[in-house]
């Protein structure tokens, strides 16, 4: 019999998975999986208890929370030379992992993604010792994730983040920094970078809209210096997915990049504090499998035939 152990925040989504965990457990054992369920009872929890399924090597683990607890599994995961399919259960604030899968908040709809079976192997990203399933990033606004309050996040969800970022916008200040990516080396004052593992930051879907999370390539943005009138004007233009086309914007693909402030700069690593920079972000391609949706399917389909298009039209003569 296939076996199944499920990671939950209890504490996620205002108790929401919790309440219905025994519906899911009778789903799943119905489905012919021996099913188990650990609740996770802090920082860290998580990885620990996703290197037990490991070691006790479970068919799929599934975890129920945000891209935090997410993210805590792949770190007990990653390393290891067995790893399990992952499926995924969104109950945090902003599940930009699950939107990035096209895996709804509903958590009926959500099981049913993963009986249905259908699997991807997909990349994931680690710096320094840190993994990420989602973005790295470094620079002022990128350390509003992990300075919303706990509470102000379940009270207001996403809008805590917005507000948090309004207070903090006046103070945010360029630092010099060294960005090396490939083959190519940029030099100079930025307000943040951004390496998108998904199309799905913050909320926001359209800040690396072309983001393929199979293709073994990072999306990496810089925002170079900017005062405040044209930091919010890009910041709008982020919100319509039409910012990557601004002198201020490198928008681009690596696979590694390292980065080196000359400066103090903090790492975000899928929203929480991940050290100090200097580091080196390198891509792991197709590293673990997720069950993912149809809808994901379709949309990674689409994206590289615009792609594969693109290139053949700059590749025709002019």
């Amino acid at each position: 019999m296939k076996t199944a152990r499920i990671i939950y925040n209890p504490t996620a989504g205002r108790e929401a998975f919790r309440k219905e965990l025994p519906l899911v457990l009778e789903r799943l054992e119905l489905a012919g999986y021996e099913t188990s369920a650990h609740a996770t009872r802090g920082e860290g929890d998580a990885t620990e208890a996703a290197r037990i399924a490991v070691a006790r090597k479970h068919d799929v683990v599934i975890v129920a929370g945000g891209d935090g607890t997410i993210n805590e599994v792949v770190q007990g995961i990653a390393e290891a030379e067995y790893r399990p399919k992952l499926g995924v259960i969104p109950a945090g604030t902003t599940n930009d992992f699950a939107r990035a899968l096209s895996i709804p908040r509903d958590i009926k709809k959500a099981v049913d993604i993963i009986l249905n079976n259908q699997a991807k192997a997909l990349d994931i990203g680690k710096v320094n010792e840190h993994y990420f399933i989602n973005i790295a990033g470094g620079g002022g606004l990128t350390e509003l994730t992990y300075d919303v309050p706990i509470k102000l996040k379940s009270a207001i969800g996403q809008l805590a983040y917005y507000i948090k970022g309004i207070e903090m916008l006046p103070s945010l200040k360029p630092v010099s920094t060294i960005i090396e990516y490939d083959d190519r080396v940029f030099e100079g004052d930025i307000m943040l970078f951004l390496v998108a593992n998904t199309n799905s930051v913050g909320g926001f879907e359209k800040l690396a809209p072309d983001a393929l999370i199979d293709d073994g390539y990072f999306d990496l943005l810089i925002l170079k210096k900017t005062n405040l009138a044209e930091f919010l004007r890009i910041a709008t233009a982020g919100l319509r997915g039409v910012h990557i086309e601004d002198d201020n914007i490198i928008y681009t693909q690596a696979k590694r990049i390292k980065i080196t402030p000359k400066d103090k700069m903090l790492l975000n690593v899928d929203g929480e504090y991940g050290g100090e920079l200097p580091g080196e972000i390198v891509n792991l391609h197709q590293h673990i499998e997720f069950f993912v949706s149809n809808e994901f399917i379709e949309r990674e389909a689409r994206i590289k035939g615009q792609l594969a298009l693109e290139e053949t039209k700059q590749s025709e003569p002019s």
